[in-house]
């Protein structure tokens, strides 16, 4: 099929390269160059990097001008794809493809439309999410429903291991869906139930609110782990007014209930310190201090810098 691809990052990548060894005819869509955060060097998107390596077709445009759009109807395209890709498409550009085009988003939709869907699963302690492929509408993630598949959610599944799981079942479904396309099969059902929505993060919903259940504080771990994490403010002790980043954590009780949540509660021997909480206690096991590295909770604790009844 000739395959008109909208993506930009390492997942979409992923989808690209299923494309490819299909032997699929593709033109790519791709967002800019952007500077790189150190040193303002101009970094390219992952799908245009691996584009380049395969001798792919990719247009890089900033706006969909003109001249863009008659580029893109030259190509006549049975389907467009889109996987992560950024950037709201025009009407006029989606709708050019014999068969339209689809998304493959990472819910269940209508749950969780929007750019954070995996995250925003884990940090609402969802048990079960999955893939949606749906035709690209005007609004946002509202369009029908082509194949739709389940996927549980473990307890110890953080937005790394979970977008492990559904890029597999997404390659799965986007397969599916293009076959139906080959087939001559074009139903979709419209999408029902209460919409949830998924917006992007700021850096700033990592900080910890310890009037919180361990539970929800773990879950907000586990949906944060690849970006931007949770970090709390030492207010009372040594290290008072220092951040600290939390990278592993645990709940180490999710019953008791306590009015000083944010003390530093217990010292557990080579495993780290404990936090009380609203509900539950938390048990952190590795952190990363202000303008320090990596290590574990236990090692800094021997190095002085908390102590029991200091608070975040």
């Amino acid at each position: 099929m000739k395959i008109l691809f909208f993506g930009t990052a390492f997942i979409s990548k992923t989808y690209l390269e299923e494309l490819y060894k299909k032997n699929h005819t593709i033109l790519v869509v791709t967002v800019q160059d952007k500077p790189a955060l150190r040193g303002q060097k101009l970094r390219s998107p992952a799908v245009k990097i691996y584009s380049q390596e395969n001798s792919i077709s990719f247009i890089q445009p900033e706006r969909f001008t003109y001249d863009i759009i008659e580029k893109i109807k030259y190509f006549n395209a049975d389907v467009g794809i889109v996987v992560a890709y950024g950037k709201l498409i025009p009407k006029i550009v989606f709708n050019l493809p014999k068969y339209k085009s689809f998304n493959i988003h990472f819910s269940l939709l209508p749950k969780y439309r929007g750019a954070a869907p995996v995250q925003c699963a884990l940090c609402n302690g969802e048990s079960e999410t999955g893939i949606t492929s749906f035709y690209i509408e005007e609004y946002l993630d509202t369009g029908d429903i082509i194949i739709q598949e389940k996927l549980n959610i473990s307890m110890n599944d953080n937005a790394e291991t979970l977008f492990n799981k559904l890029i597999p079942l997404g390659i799965d479904v986007m397969n599916k869906t293009l076959k139906l396309f080959q087939n001559g099969k074009c139903a979709a059902i419209p999408q029902v139930g209460k919409p949830s929505f998924a917006p992007s993060f700021k850096k700033e919903i990592g900080l910890i609110n310890w009037n919180k259940s361990a539970v929800d504080i773990y879950n907000k771990f586990r949906g944060l782990y690849l970006w931007p994490g949770i970090y709390s403010v030492v207010s009372h002790g040594k290290f008072v007014g220092k951040r600290i980043k939390f990278i592993g954590i645990e709940v180490f009780d999710n019953s008791s209930v306590s009015q000083d949540f944010g003390v530093l509660y217990s010292i557990e021997k080579n495993k780290g310190f404990t936090v009380l909480c609203a509900v539950g206690k938390i048990l952190v096991t590795k952190i990363q201090p202000e303008s320090k590295p990596i290590m574990s909770a236990w090692d800094f604790i021997q190095g002085g810098q908390l102590s029991i009844g200091d608070c975040f």
